[in-house]
């Protein structure tokens, strides 16, 4: 990316902020202040990360040279066996282990069921709890979108078909992430996850049928179809026909308002 200069060879500035354009074309204000709090922060983190690392490192030196675990508990066993020989031979207390073992299995079997039950039945409270809450605060986003209700012909719920697996609930907050399974971060705040608005315009961008989807005003560049005076866009027969069921519904949404044209 380049720095934005005037006309006077000035650096262009917004809310103080230093505009640089990408590769794309996009013209984004550079947050320095919010970056370096960024840094700070994510390094804090590292720091915290490392310290930890190295603690479980000197926990595990405690049993170097322990090649079997399953040896060692058994080592560990049979010396207890000794010194219970103080009341009563080591097969005797074998003897009393065993049946003490198997009383309490016994109970224990019918508190795994009633366990296993209970926690069926908060798995179950849990995933419909999730299930409203990814609804409410995703959902939400969908239909309260600028970006979608000003650049798309399509509707919230229809966006949110295209796009809402795109998007998780995580910490508290929801995060999108690209067709690869990458996080998406904001360009106009560098370090941080991109605002709803912000990456659901990034996924519009990337979408390879971004052009039926997208109002005529902001259809440009190599992938755009031909218009009509009027700005009114053209989709050809074989081309609609080529659709998914959810996008040919979009195009014949925009053909009802005059928005597209579909031509043989």
């Amino acid at each position: 990316m380049k720095l934005k200069l005037d006309e006077n060879g000035h650096a262009v500035l917004v809310d103080g902020n230093p505009v640089y354009v990408h590769a794309d074309g996009k013209e984004v204000p550079f947050d320095a202040a919010g970056t370096v709090e960024t840094i700070k922060r994510l390094n804090g983190e590292a720091k915290s990360h490392r310290e930890r690392a190295e603690a479980a490192e000197a926990k595990l030196k405690t049993f170097d040279g322990i090649e079997s675990v399953e040896a060692a508990l058994k080592a560990i066993e049979t010396v207890k066996n000794f010194d219970d020989k103080k009341l009563v031979e080591a097969g005797e207390v074998e003897r009393v282990k065993t049946e003490a073992v198997k009383a309490y299995e016994g109970r224990l079997t019918e508190q795994e069921k009633r366990h296993a039950e209970e926690l069926s039945k908060i798995s179950g409270e849990r995933d419909t709890l999730q299930s409203t809450l990814f609804n409410e605060r995703i959902g939400g986003q969908f239909d309260r979108s600028p970006f979608i209700k000003e650049k798309l012909i399509i509707p919230s719920d229809m966006a949110r078909a295209a796009f809402g697996n795109a998007f998780k609930i995580e910490d508290g907050k929801i995060v999108a992430y690209d067709p690869s399974g990458n996080r998406i971060f904001s360009r106009v705040k560098p370090g941080e996850l991109a605002g709803f608005d912000e990456a659901i315009e990034t996924l519009v961008d990337n979408y390879p049928n971004r052009d039926y989807i997208l109002k005529g005003s902001n259809s440009s560049g190599s992938g755009a179809h031909g218009g009509l005076p009027g700005g009114k866009r053209t989709v050809t027969r074989a081309q609609f026909d080529g659709l998914s069921a959810a996008e040919q519904a979009a195009v014949a949404a925009s053909a009802n308002k005059g928005e597209v044209s579909i031509v043989d």
